[in-house]
């Protein structure tokens, strides 16, 4: 903060990613309260200017406070609601897993099978028959 003329004053920065502002429900009613008390032409605008609102704020504060929907002006979570994990589930996606790991294994030895023949084909080694057992 820097103090010029008896008022600190926030030095301003800019942040890398901008920040959805979030009011509590007691901030909002203080707000309400203050600019029912507001009387004078323009004393609403210097409200508002002075705690960096805009009047859609306000106009969105009063409906909900007019609505009866106290619980209305706490700050709401964005987004869709975080759905509950069955147990069952996460065995099923840990299953899932396992079994394209293990394809991919299986597949890249059937790929180094194939590849060891083409070799002992072009070395002209004759390579053992799977289906014979060592004695």
């Amino acid at each position: 903060m820097v103090l010029t003329e008896s008022f600190l004053v926030p030095e301003v920065e800019v942040s890398a990613k901008a920040k959805r502002r979030q009011f509590t429900a007691e901030y909002k009613r203080r707000i309400l309260a203050e600019a029912a008390a507001c009387s004078e032409r323009g004393s609403i605008g210097a409200l508002l200017r002075r705690e960096g609102l805009y009047s859609s704020h306000l106009a969105d504060w009063r409906a909900a406070a007019g609505r009866g929907e106290i619980a209305g002006l706490a700050p709401k979570r964005r987004g869709p609601a975080p759905k509950k994990r069955d147990a069952r589930d996460k065995k099923v996606a840990d299953l899932e897993r396992r079994l394209v790991r293990a394809e991919r294994r299986a597949e890249r030895a059937e790929a180094l099978v194939e590849l060891q023949k083409k070799v002992s084909e072009l070395l002209g080694v004759q390579l053992p028959d799977s289906n014979e057992k060592d004695s």
